[in-house]
C-alpha cells in the first residue's frame, strides 16, 4: 500500500467515526419525533447506493477495482489533489450534519420541531450535506484511481440533485416564506446558483 492510500486509510477511519455517531442519532431521531416523511425511491436509493460506494472505496485502499498506480507514475499529481479534496470534502459533510443538529437525519423528513438550519456552511448552500458526498467520492475516485467507483458515482450525482430537489419541495411546504427568503440567500449545491 502506498503513502496516499495510507493517508486516505487513516482519514477515511476518522471520518467514518464520527459519520457513524451522526448516522446513529439520524436514525433515532426520525425513529421518534417525525411529522412527515415523504414516500419516495429518494429516501433509501441514494444512502443505499452511498453504502455501496463506501464498501467499494475501502476495497479500493486495498487496490481491488483500481488501475494500477505503478504502471500511471504521471497520475500522482492526480492522486494527490484527489486525496486534499477527499480530506477536505469529507470533513466539510461533517461539518454539515454537526451543523444541523437535532435537525438531522438520514431520511427525507420533517421533524416535530423542526428548524431551518440556515448557519455554517448553510448560509452559502442549502445542501452542504450532499456537495461534501459528491466530492469526497470524486476526491476519491483521483486519490485512489477507482474505476467501479467512478461508475457509481455517475449514478449517484444526479441522485442527490434530486433528492436536494425534493427536500427542497418539503422545506417549501413547511417553511413558507421563511424558506423562500432563504432560498433567494443561497445556491442548492454551488453558493448562489439554484
Amino acid at each position: 500500500m502506498d503513502p496516499i492510500n495510507i493517508l486516505f486509510g487513516i482519514n477515511l477511519v476518522a471520518t467514518f467515526g464520527a459519520n457513524i455517531s451522526g448516522a446513529a442519532k439520524g436514525i433515532k431521531t426520525a425513529i421518534t419525533n417525525v411529522k412527515e416523511k415523504p414516500k419516495t425511491f429518494l429516501q433509501k436509493l441514494p444512502p443505499n447506493l452511498s453504502v455501496v460506494i463506501l464498501i467499494l472505496v475501502i476495497a479500493s485502499v486495498f487496490q481491488l477495482g483500481t488501475l494500477d498506480y505503478s504502471k500511471y507514475p504521471e497520475l500522482q499529481t492526480i492522486r494527490i489533489a484527489g486525496l486534499i479534496m477527499y480530506v477536505i470534502s469529507s470533513w466539510f459533510q461533517i461539518w454539515a450534519y454537526r451543523t444541523m443538529g437535532d435537525n438531522y437525519s438520514n431520511e427525507i423528513v420533517i421533524l416535530k420541531n423542526h428548524k431551518l438550519v440556515k448557519g455554517g456552511p448553510f448560509k452559502l448552500i442549502r445542501h452542504p450535506y450532499y456537495l461534501g458526498q459528491i466530492f469526497a467520492d470524486l476526491g476519491a475516485v483521483a486519490a485512489l484511481l477507482s474505476y467501479t467507483v467512478l461508475i457509481l458515482i455517475i449514478i449517484e450525482i444526479p441522485l442527490l440533485v434530486m433528492r436536494s430537489l425534493f427536500e427542497d419541495k418539503l422545506l417549501m411546504k413547511h417553511f413558507k416564506e421563511e424558506f423562500t427568503t432563504y432560498k433567494k440567500k443561497t445556491g442548492l449545491l454551488i453558493p448562489f446558483i439554484g
